[in-house]
């Protein structure tokens, strides 16, 4: 949800929208990106959730806030330390988060692999099996994939919404944190679970049209493309694994 390219994105509804080589070369980069991430997560889920030493190291010790706060922490500063990125430096950024991310998704593999309830903080009973995650992940790819091509093929100029969504999101998020520490209410979580589950729908339609724009607005500029792609596949990512684990969640109450 890094929103330091939201001028990008703003020429979506300027630019020329046809179809050419060199737009589908650069989309194809942003997915197969994106594509490679979720790979890597699932791979260090699996890993850390069914070998014993690494959920030990992982889940039984501080490193487990390093993994479920790093991700807001990486983005939270790179809105003010990555003003001008570098390909590089975006790329680092991109596969630290996904490494982060993965490693927390671990704790799904590790509930379903012992066959264990786990509650949230708010008290909800949440339980999962390798055949919902799977489900879970059918479903968020299906979705995925309809609302990115609606983003891509709809001649809706989607820029005047798009940050809305992403400061929404962060709004929710913020609840979300407040609500785990202080209120701790079932019902607050499920209603916040909604509210992120249609702000991500939003925001993958969103992003998948300002990389439209992006590509028409920097079109020759290897390096600024270099770096949207990087940007652009966390920012799918991001809103990919959000609807999954929202879903996921939604699938798993008790």
């Amino acid at each position: 949800m890094n929103d330091s390219y939201r001028g990008y994105a703003n020429a979506a509804g300027t630019m020329d929208m046809s179809v050419d080589a060199g737009l589908r070369s650069f989309m194809l980069g942003v997915y197969n990106k994106m594509g490679l991430g979720l790979v890597l997560s699932a791979a260090l889920a699996y890993a850390v959730g069914t070998v014993a030493p690494l959920t030990s190291l992982v889940l039984g010790t501080p490193l487990l806030y390093v993994v479920q706060f790093g991700p807001i922490v990486l983005l939270l500063g790179s809105m003010f330390f990555m003003r001008r990125p570098s390909p590089i430096g975006s790329a680092l950024l991109y596969w630290s988060i996904v490494t982060l991310i993965g490693m927390g998704l671990s704790v799904w593999v590790f509930i379903a692999q012992n066959n264990i309830t786990a509650e949230t903080a708010s008290g909800t009973s949440i339980t999962a099996s390798f055949t919902t995650i799977g489900q879970a992940f059918f479903i968020t790819a299906s979705s995925f994939l309809a609302l990115s091509f609606w983003g891509y093929t709809t001649k809706r100029n989607l820029s005047g919404i798009g940050s809305f969504m992403i400061m929404a999101a962060w709004g929710a998020i913020a609840t979300s944190l407040v609500n785990v520490f202080f209120v701790q209410s079932s019902g607050l979580e499920l209603l916040i679970q909604i509210v992120l589950l249609g702000l991500m729908a939003g925001i993958v339609a969103w992003q998948t049209q300002s990389l439209k724009g992006s590509y028409y607005a920097y079109q020759g500029d290897q390096r600024s493309l270099a770096v949207m792609t990087n940007m652009g596949a966390l920012n799918l990512y991001l809103a990919f694994v959000n609807i999954f684990q929202i879903i996921l969640s939604l699938l798993g109450r008790e």
